[in-house]
C-alpha cells in the first residue's frame, strides 16, 4: 500500500492549558457520574469527528480506483500491547457522548492486552488515532492503516515557552502531525483539518457543545 500511496504529513501544536484544566475540574465529579476515568483521548476523538464532518475527504477510503466518502463516524484507537500496536474502532462516535467514548477505549484498550480481540473490532474503521506521546515520543510521522487516507499522530505534553500576544509565556504544548493520502486529500484539506482539530482542543467547551 505504501508504494502506492502518495503520503504526506502536515504538523501543527496544540496549547494543551485549557483542556488541562477543564479535565482538572471536572475528572473527579466525571468518574463519580459515569464510573470512568476522563482522559484526553475523548477530548481528541470528539475533536476528530468534527474535523471529519467539516472536511469528509478525509474520511474518506480508496477501493481500487474509486474514492468511496464514509457517512459514518468509526474512529480507530492504535493501543500498544506485546504483540505490537492494534487498533480497535470505536463506533459512532459522532453519537457517543464523552463518558460513553472514554468506556469503549477502555474496554477495547483491555481486550487488546488480553488478547481477545475479534476481526469485528478492527475492522471498517474510517480513520485512526495514534498517541505516540505515551512512549514520549515528541514527533513522528505517523503511517496510514490499511486503506484509510488519513492518520492523526498525538505525541507527548512538553512544556515550552510560547509567545501569548506580546507576552511569553510557559505553556504545556503538545505536536500533532496528520498524515494523509495526496491522492484524496489536497493541502488545504489537510491544514484545515489539523487546524479545526487544534482549536477544537484549544477551546474544549466548543466541543461540550458539539456533543
Amino acid at each position: 500500500m505504501k508504494q502506492s500511496t502518495a503520503m504526506l504529513t502536515t504538523f501543527n501544536e496544540i496549547d494543551m492549558t485549557n483542556v488541562m484544566e477543564l479535565r482538572k475540574r471536572k475528572k473527579d465529579k466525571f468518574q463519580q457520574d459515569h464510573d470512568v476515568k476522563l482522559g484526553f483521548m475523548s477530548f481528541f476523538t470528539k475533536a476528530v469527528t468534527a474535523a471529519l464532518k467539516k472536511y469528509p475527504y478525509v474520511n474518506a477510503e480508496i477501493d481500487g480506483t474509486d474514492v468511496l466518502l464514509k457517512q459514518f463516524y468509526d474512529v480507530g484507537i492504535a493501543v500498544s500491547t506485546e504483540e505490537g500496536l492494534v487498533v480497535p474502532i470505536v463506533r459512532d462516535t459522532d453519537k457517543k457522548n464523552f463518558a460513553e467514548i472514554e468506556a469503549s477505549i477502555g474496554e477495547l484498550a483491555t481486550k487488546a492486552r488480553d488478547k481477545k480481540l475479534s476481526i469485528g473490532d478492527m475492522t471498517g474503521g474510517s480513520f485512526t488515532i495514534t498517541n505516540g506521546g505515551v512512549f514520549g515520543s515528541l514527533l513522528s510521522t505517523p503511517i496510514l492503516n490499511g486503506t484509510q487516507v488519513g492518520i492523526l499522530g498525538m505525541h507527548t505534553i512538553q512544556k515550552r515557552p510560547i509567545a501569548v500576544g506580546d507576552n511569553v509565556e510557559i505553556r504545556p504544548m503538545m505536536y500533532v502531525a496528520l498524515s494523509y493520502d495526496h491522492r484524496v486529500i489536497d493541502g488545504s484539506d489537510s491544514v484545515g483539518f489539523l487546524k479545526t482539530v487544534k482549536e477544537l482542543i484549544e477551546n474544549p467547551e466548543d466541543l461540550l457543545l458539539e456533543s
